[in-house]
């Protein structure tokens, strides 16, 4: 096999949920997407989606096995498991609301036997009015709770926060929360698929049964002292024709950023962390040696630690993209 490295292409992953809609074919031209699309697998080594290169000599191999392979030459030096690929990349579309649900994190998960899982949440579109909710309202106890679940009122002990596109919000492992009807979210998380319902505003399955929920592993692995979530709003990009990177949130396991690309910029990973790509808006042309590889809006990219340099230069007009690195990495060496 030919294990030369380059930005490596995804054929996505898709999970029909009763609360997804059709936003992921409409917005994007995405095909061969169930009639309810809740989630699109971008970039995932899970066993329970794994995501299956689609470009170059790579083509058909999946990304676990890339990673067991390659090890640092793919994540990179920071990676705490070099030969396994710790994040995973979502894109989510809510025309429903999701169930009020929670995630352990590293130090309960083995309470419970899952797996820990700390995401973030960037809101690409929403609907006028839509919500996120996250974390407990002051007064509000494990107990308090289980009697607002009984009488159908649980999310009104959540805070309830009103998001416009460009917010994000860091979502820890312990920290109940649900997405809300009318949001289309990008999600970075560990490489994780466990999750523990509480609430599911009463709906019901196909074969009309309420959806299970998992009570008992939820209460051992909530965190009721965690503090209030704040939506993270990034500035708005200037006017002008330089460059910008945002910082939208950064934690021990990933570091999100926006970057506004008016011109090309090079960039050179030195081996220390890949770089996840998702084209926001505008079209995006990556080159990194004699690999050239066109992004258009809704393209998710992995460029591996691995790779000396890459460029990446927008459309005939400006572009938009977000960039997710292992944490502890400096300021990308970016060449204009």
């Amino acid at each position: 096999m030919d294990l030369s490295l380059y930005p490596l292409l995804f054929a996505p992953v898709y999970k029909e949920h009763p609360w997804g809609g059709q936003r992921l074919a409409a917005r994007y031209g995405r095909t061969g997407t169930p009639t309810i699309c809740g989630e699109s697998w971008e970039i995932s080594a899970h066993v329970d989606g794994l995501s299956v290169v689609a470009n170059g000599p790579l083509a058909g191999q999946t990304l676990n096995t890339l990673t067991e392979q390659l090890g640092a030459a793919l994540t990179g030096t920071h990676a705490t498991h070099p030969h396994r690929f710790p994040l995973l990349f979502k894109l989510i579309d809510a025309r429903e609301n999701l169930s009020v649900q929670v995630h352990p994190n590293d130090d309960n998960a083995s309470l419970t036997g899952g797996e820990p899982k700390t995401e973030a949440w960037y809101v690409v579109d929403r609907t006028p009015g839509a919500l996120l909710f996250g974390g407990f309202k002051p007064g509000t106890t494990s107990e308090t709770f289980r009697r607002a679940m009984a009488q159908g009122v649980a999310p009104q002990q959540l805070f309830q926060l009103d998001v416009e596109p460009g917010d994000a919000l860091f979502i820890p492992g312990g920290l109940v929360h649900a997405i809300g009807a009318g949001a289309l979210i990008y999600e970075v998380q560990q490489s994780s698929n466990t999750t523990y319902r509480l609430f599911d505003w009463g709906r019901l399955d196909a074969a009309g049964h309420p959806r299970p929920l998992h009570l008992d592993q939820a209460f051992q692995v909530i965190n009721p002292g965690l503090p209030e979530p704040r939506i993270i709003r990034t500035p708005a990009p200037s006017a002008d024709a330089h460059n910008l990177w945002q910082d939208v949130l950064s934690c021990r396991y990933f570091a999100l950023r926006r970057l506004e690309l008016h011109h090309e910029v090079c960039i050179q990973p030195g081996g220390l962390s890949f770089y996840a790509l998702f084209v926001l808006d505008g079209a995006v042309t990556l080159v990194a040696g004699k690999t050239v590889v066109p992004l258009s809006p809704g393209t998710s990219c992995l460029v591996p630690a691995g790779v000396p340099s890459f460029s990446l230069q927008p459309g005939s007009r400006n572009a938009s993209l977000l960039v997710t690195t292992l944490p502890g990495k400096p300021d990308p060496m970016v060449f204009s």
